[in-house]
């Protein structure tokens, strides 16, 4: 079944026990978790999967040491023990990170965090010496308890830190170094989650859109063709991150639970800097008290993030002052490592997903979530429809605030829990080999081959690519990007993985974006193989190019 042939057979059908609206990862893991307890749920997202706030973030699946200063313990605890299970459940994209912060002061801020931590206002800009790091960091390591999966922390002076890492700015004092979780893939990770929930029964499409309400229940419109239908649902369950107070607008139920902010990265070709690097995330504080990042990543280089306050009717672009921000920091990290635009090959920006925070200072807003039960839909045989509506929520936490969210509705619908996802494995995760000797045998065995092409598969797929590669050996199948992409591992993405669009490709299903692989001819061969096998005009052709042209090589705004 097509993906628009199952967007006709909801409409057929018109109803679900649970319609979620909203496919970033929260949505899929809250999908994911009551389809596995056996539970007729809908799941639409607008765009594509994993295509808003969860496809703009820093790649890193982390226990948040900073969330200390705010007092959320609550919080840091829980995503320690999310981060060391995702290290075990997702081993295809969650790999072990280490991370080092350059430190230029011993005693700096350790006046001042109280007061911070007391009153969330942040004040003039103070660094963090290395004896507040410290403090952070031991309290970091205790939270990761007996489930521990990375070594302790540890500090170094400044010739041991030049030594490791030579390019680092000589006038630090210390280093630190911990470990905490990268995610090289995030939106092919929430993909993996959402295929769980479909094998579990339940159903999901995306370019549908929550549009309003009517008798029949919830009003959804199909934004490739336009047309629109109704679906009635016991609970309706609003996960659309920073959209949520629009969405909740549009089913006539006015709230002011978001003041989301905006995060943004750059993306960079630049050997020296890569190796510059060694291989780790620089973990740093700006003299603005925001904290950013260097992370080697694919071979490129990312760079981030802001946090400016957002408007999600506002497209959201990463504009040049924050391209200068990036640069400046990379110069006092660097300082011999020379950086302009041309080697910037992506950049991308999102709304966190942030409760309204008024004229808290947006670094102290908190990370954590909390759901708001209302009863406010169209009526039903006794009673009216719940909306469960979400607000806050952060990648590393996705399992476990699914599993709060799936209760939640199970307990509005009169149900027990069933099953529990806990250690549960995901998606191309199981057994997935974790050798390179054990990860060649298993592509020998299952692919035929160890070559460069059976190894993408195995990175981009984990072990499904078993099935990837079954699917690609049954019929002919040519190159299409050299070892990138084929003729038919593209048409298994739109049979099974929902493309519907070519920006679905080139951002999500694959990293061509990221790493600065989309040019003109890239696109031209995608466009006319994707259109082929989805029926595109000459003119859908064309606009389907442009949209992608505007992504990748989009002008940013001062």
């Amino acid at each position: 079944m097509t993906q628009r042939e199952q967007v006709g057979a909801i409409r057929e059908r018109g109803r679900a026990q649970v319609l979620i609206i909203g496919g970033g990862i929260n949505g899929i893991a809250t999908f994911r978790d009551l389809a596995l307890q056996g539970v007729d749920v809908l799941l639409v997202e607008r765009g594509d999967f994993a295509s808003g706030a969860s496809s703009a973030s820093s790649h890193m699946i982390h226990g948040g040491i900073r969330y200390l200063e705010n007092g959320e313990f609550r919080l840091v605890k829980e995503s320690v023990q999310e981060r060391n299970g995702l290290l075990k459940t997702a081993p295809h994209y969650v790999k072990p990170l280490r991370t080092t912060i350059p430190i230029f002061s011993t005693f700096s801020g350790i006046l001042t965090a109280p007061l911070r931590f007391l009153t969330h206002r942040s004040g003039p800009p103070v660094e963090r010496g290395a004896a507040l790091i410290k403090a952070g960091l031991v309290l970091y390591d205790a939270f990761s308890g007996a489930g521990r999966v990375a070594p302790r922390h540890a500090f170094h002076g400044r010739r041991k830190s030049l030594r490791q890492l030579p390019a680092l700015n000589p006038d630090l004092k210390y280093t630190a170094t911990y470990f905490d979780a990268s995610m090289h893939d995030p939106e092919r990770l929430a993909l993996d989650v959402l295929l769980d929930g479909e094998a579990e029964g339940g159903r999901a499409v995306n370019y549908v859109e929550a549009v309003g309400r009517s008798a029949d229940g919830v009003r959804l419109r199909d934004t490739l063709t336009g047309d629109e239908f109704s679906v009635a649902a016991e609970v309706v369950v609003n996960a659309s991150g920073p959209w949520t107070d629009l969405t909740n607008s549009a089913l006539g139920t006015d709230t002011r639970f978001m003041g989301g902010t905006k995060g943004s990265h750059i993306v960079l070709d630049h050997p020296e800097l890569l190796a510059a690097t060694g291989g780790r995330e620089i973990f740093f504080e700006n003299s603005d008290g925001r904290i950013v990042l260097i992370y080697p990543l694919k071979g490129r280089v990312m760079v981030g993030t802001t946090d400016i306050d957002a408007d999600p009717r506002e497209p959201v672009v990463c504009t040049e002052a924050e391209v200068d921000y990036f640069f400046d920091l990379i110069r006092i990290v660097f300082p011999a490592i020379a950086v302009d635009r041309s080697q910037i090959v992506y950049r991308f920006a999102g709304i966190r997903p942030l409760p309204r925070h008024d004229d808290m200072a947006p670094g102290f807003v908190s990370r954590d979530y909390r759901i708001v039960v209302d009863h406010p839909l169209h009526p039903r045989a006794g009673g009216s429809v719940p909306l469960v509506s979400l607000v806050g929520g952060k990648w590393t936490t996705f399992r476990a605030l699914g599993e709060h969210l799936a209760s939640t509705v199970l307990g509005l619908l009169g149900l027990e829990r069933v099953e529990s996802t806990v250690g549960r494995v995901i998606g191309g995760g199981r057994d997935y080999p974790r050798t390179p000797s054990d990860q060649a045998a298993w592509r020998r065995l299952h692919l035929g081959e160890d070559s460069p092409r059976t190894r993408l598969l195995l990175t981009r797929y984990g072990t499904r690519a078993r099935e990837v590669g079954a699917f690609l050996a049954e019929a002919p199948d040519e190159p299409l990007l050299g070892d990138e992409l084929t003729t038919r591992e593209l048409e298994w993405m739109v049979r099974h993985e929902h493309v519907a669009r070519l920006a679905d490709v080139v951002l999500r299903r694959t990293d061509l974006a990221f790493t600065g692989r989309a040019d003109d001819e890239t696109l031209e061969r995608l466009a006319d193989a994707l259109g082929g096998l989805l029926g595109w005009t000459e003119d859908e052709r064309g606009a389907e190019l442009a949209a992608v042209r505007e992504r990748v090589e989009a002008p940013v705004t001062a």
